[in-house]
């Protein structure tokens, strides 16, 4: 969070990991006791991905992520993507990725009343889905996810995500390292 100019210790950055972005930045301007607006820092963190996204080529999804959405939806799993992410970053991704027509539904928590860790988006998920929570399973990287579908009563694999290895994810059903133990 250079924008801002705090250093975010490993334990706060840990409990923000998976929030949405405004409730991360109103988190970080409460402890820090920051004159900042949340909403402007919002608005940075957002010019800042973009300019991010647009121009480095090299940019990728997580390895065996694509494989594993085809898989599922070649074994007409319905799939709904439930991400904290504004849903114009992540229509920027399903555009950039040509993922659109794999999934049924796209929620963005910044668009719910709560954030992740509350349970919220993955209970909307099921409804989206026309699926009961006990037929659902949710795949997440960090502990707020998975606080989020425990609390949902949503079967939960914790992906160990080497961008967010200080994620423990230790409340996850079962965890993985690669996307290939899920076929």
């Amino acid at each position: 969070f250079t924008s801002i100019g705090v250093t975010v210790s490993a334990d706060l950055y840990k409990t923000i990991t998976g929030s949405s972005t405004i409730n991360a930045f109103q988190k970080l301007v409460t402890h820090f006791n920051l004159n900042l607006n949340p909403e402007d820092l919002v608005l940075d963190k957002r010019k800042r991905f973009v300019n991010f996204f647009e121009n480095d080529s090299t940019l990728h999804l997580v390895k065996g992520v694509k494989e594993l959405i085809k898989h599922c939806y070649h074994k007409n799993l319905t799939l709904i993507l439930a991400s904290s992410s504004a849903m114009v970053n992540i229509d920027r991704v399903f555009d950039r990725f040509n993922l659109h027509n794999y999934f049924t539904a796209k929620i963005s928590g910044a668009d719910l009343t709560a954030s992740k860790p509350h349970p919220e988006i993955f209970e909307k998920a099921a409804i989206l889905g026309n699926t009961s929570k006990e037929n659902c399973i949710v795949i997440e990287d960090s502990d707020n996810g998975v606080k989020a579908a425990n609390d949902a009563g949503i079967f939960v694999f914790g992906y160990q995500n080497p961008m967010a290895e200080d994620q423990t994810l230790e409340n996850a059903n079962f965890i993985i390292d690669d996307f290939k133990e899920l076929k």
